[in-house]
């Protein structure tokens, strides 16, 4: 479908590179160029509309002209044969390949890997070492997670967002439902009860664009029965954490996610 780039020749000194595709933007972390979000172009805010819908690609083509621009269309073009750790929503495994060999082709990464989104969000926001309760809100999806030492014990996900119901009277109910119930159902879940205790205590991390909304934050701390803290520029903390963990996986021989 795609013809991989070339001429483009790999950099001299490794590189990292971070990847949220969200359904409003594209949020990139990369080593020499910091931040960047980009947004899709003409895509209404509604659901179902845009290049990723529910944390699937739905328009290839679309993703593969914004990815490949980043890549070679830019003054400053991000690089290739590059780590790449591009951020995967829950439940997203049977689209992984799909993503795998867009991502592949456009970047041409010595290396392709993939964590969690909840995962990366806390690395990104500094607290991925104690046990976490963290809330992803983003545009069409909702996640939720426990994680302890970095890893997921538990977590959710309910394909609403802040794009839903935008034009009803309370445009934020359907999110913070959505958080409160899947709070309640990852803290029921079987697995380590002391770390899932232990970050219930903790209070929950708001994180993505839902985070960047005071008044969101403080429905879901009265609806969920916990206190919310938001990390600065909740919206780029797991494009921050991607980033951050391929700039670990170049440090290291080998790591898994």
């Amino acid at each position: 479908m795609f013809t991989q780039l070339s001429g483009d020749a790999a950099p001299h000194e490794p590189s990292a590179v971070g990847l949220d595709l969200g359904g409003a933007s594209t949020r990139i972390w990369a080593s020499g160029h910091g931040l960047l979000q980009v947004g899709y172009p003409g895509t209404p805010r509604t659901p179902g509309h845009g290049p990723v819908v529910r944390g699937r690609i739905t328009d290839p083509e679309a993703m593969w002209a914004l990815l490949s621009g980043l890549r070679t269309g830019r003054r400053r073009p991000l690089p290739g044969g590059a780590v790449i750790v591009a951020c995967r929503p829950v439940g997203s495994d049977p689209q992984l390949e799909a993503v795998r060999g867009l991502l592949t082709a456009a970047f041409e990464p010595a290396r392709l890997l993939f964590i969690d989104t909840v995962r990366a969000a806390a690395i990104g926001a500094g607290a991925a070492s104690a046990p976490l309760l963290i809330a992803d809100i983003g545009a069409h999806l909702t996640e939720v997670a426990v994680l302890a030492d970095g890893v997921t014990v538990a977590a959710r996900r309910r394909d609403v967002g802040l794009h839903d119901d935008t034009d009803g009277p309370d445009p934020d109910a359907a999110v913070v439902t959505a958080v409160t119930d899947l709070v309640r159902h990852v803290c029921r879940q079987a697995g380590d009860r002391e770390a899932i205790a232990a970050a219930v205590r903790g209070g929950l991390l708001l994180v993505g664009g839902g985070a960047a909304r005071p008044r969101l934050a403080a429905r879901i701390a009265g609806a969920a029965g916990t206190p919310v803290r938001r990390p600065a520029a909740p919206h780029l903390a797991a494009a921050r954490g991607a980033g951050l963990a391929a700039l670990a996986a170049l440090r290291r021989s080998a790591v898994r996610f």
